[in-house]
């Protein structure tokens, strides 16, 4: 009798492991075209060149003397559209070599312009 009770005990356990095979869910992939994935890749180097521009140590002292924390700013740039990044790039590319005060002014203003459409800051509104 009890190699009888140990066959339906396995049995119990057995049928009990099945139940939850009808509840697992699948995956579904997708094909993800290179005109996507082309987009998406210059997105991401566009994000990281702006970002690499907003590390500068003069540029977050601008920020910083604007009263954007650098941050902020940081964690907005991924926000913004891919019109607005490539407008923001072609101005970083527009500045010189070199880079004077000026222009390091001129695209702090333009980035905290930026930054005011679209509401993360409210500088102008302190005036």
């Amino acid at each position: 009798m009890p190699r009888r009770a140990v066959i339906n005990a396995t049995m119990l356990v057995l049928a009990f492991n099945l139940v939850p095979l009808g509840a697992i869910s699948t995956a579904h992939a997708g094909v993800v075209g290179s005109q996507a994935y082309a987009l998406a890749e210059a997105r991401g180097q566009r994000i990281d060149r702006v970002s690499a521009f907003l590390a500068r140590d003069q540029v977050r002292g601008q920020l910083e003397a604007m009263g954007v924390d650098p941050a902020a700013a940081e964690a907005r740039l991924a926000g913004l559209t891919d019109a607005e990044l490539i407008a923001l790039e072609q101005r970083i590319n527009e500045l010189p070599a070199g880079g004077s005060a000026l222009a390091v002014i001129g695209i702090v203003f333009v980035v905290l312009i930026i930054l005011e459409v679209v509401g993360v800051t409210d500088i102008f509104s302190k005036v």
